[in-house]
């Protein structure tokens, strides 16, 4: 899937499209009354999940002075491998003063899957960018946790010529066997299910000011979960990470995380995103 946007008129056009199954979009919605120049694009797969040894990729290129948010229309579900692994990568290029989300729903690793996910970022030092990351333990309705064999995923954002901005790795191994004892013990997820990540790279708003603005929106909304909300290197932004038990609850603050970074950066609410 290749997807790029530029700023046409006053507002945010889709002007390339490449797709090929299973990744497709349908045509971008401009439904915010508040940002009507802000088209919000939602990724979709034509086959239901991710399979062995499917490899994915998505690139998205934001033009200069663009504003756009990307989601996915539900959860990726990653289905038991025999053989093989599956891997997704997604190249994001956002260029001078743009704004751009991307908040995919939760990946779910089936028992069995195997799954690599990279995200590589170029980043220009006068854009925005919102950037979202959360994992189940498994189909939690069925008490499915941590049966998975491997759930590993990098997010690697450099500025336009390679300077590195941040990295982070994230690898969830259960162990041979579906031993599950590793990726929920105490320096791992804590005996938790649920693993989400937030992280708003910008130069609009002071790191304290930000970091304090999502630490008091996780507190509001995440009772019973662990959560920390750290600066950035070089104050290039925040970053939050929080693990917790309820699908809900972690949706609901993790949507207020970023609900109150778009508040803070745009001057406007951040709208209720619609999933068909």
């Amino acid at each position: 899937l290749d997807l790029g946007f530029e700023r046409v008129a006053g507002r945010t056009e889709l002007v390339r499209r490449f797709q090929k199954t299973p990744l497709q979009i349908m045509r971008p919605l401009y439904f915010d009354p508040l940002r009507p120049d802000v088209p919000y694009t939602y990724v979709m797969s034509s086959g239901g999940g991710i399979l062995q040894a499917d490899r994915l990729r998505t690139d998205l290129t934001f033009g200069t002075g663009t504003s756009a948010h990307v989601t996915t229309q539900a959860q990726t579900r990653v289905y038991r491998m025999d053989y093989d692994y599956a891997s997704s990568v997604t190249n994001i290029s956002v260029g001078a003063g743009a704004y751009t989300e991307y908040l995919p729903e939760p990946v779910v690793p089936f028992a069995g899957s195997r799954f690599y996910q990279h995200t590589s970022v170029t980043l220009d030092e006068s854009a925005t960018l919102l950037l979202g990351e959360t994992v189940y333990a498994g189909r939690l309705a069925r008490d499915e946790r941590h049966r998975y064999e491997v759930y590993a995923s990098d997010v690697e954002v450099r500025r336009p010529g390679g300077p590195l901005v941040a990295l982070d790795r994230v690898r969830l191994c259960p162990g041979e066997g579906h031993d599950s004892a590793a990726a929920p013990s105490l320096g791992v997820l804590a005996d938790h299910d649920i693993l989400a990540m937030l992280y708003v790279f910008t130069p609009l708003v002071p790191v304290a000011v930000l970091a304090d603005l999502l630490h008091d929106a996780l507190a509001a909304t995440l009772p019973d979960g662990l959560f920390g909300v750290s600066a950035l290197p070089n104050d290039a932004g925040v970053w939050m990470r929080l693990v917790a038990n309820d699908p809900v609850t972690v949706a609901r603050a993790t949507h207020a995380a970023a609900g109150a970074a778009h508040e803070a950066l745009t001057g406007f609410a951040a709208p209720a995103i619609r999933k068909m």
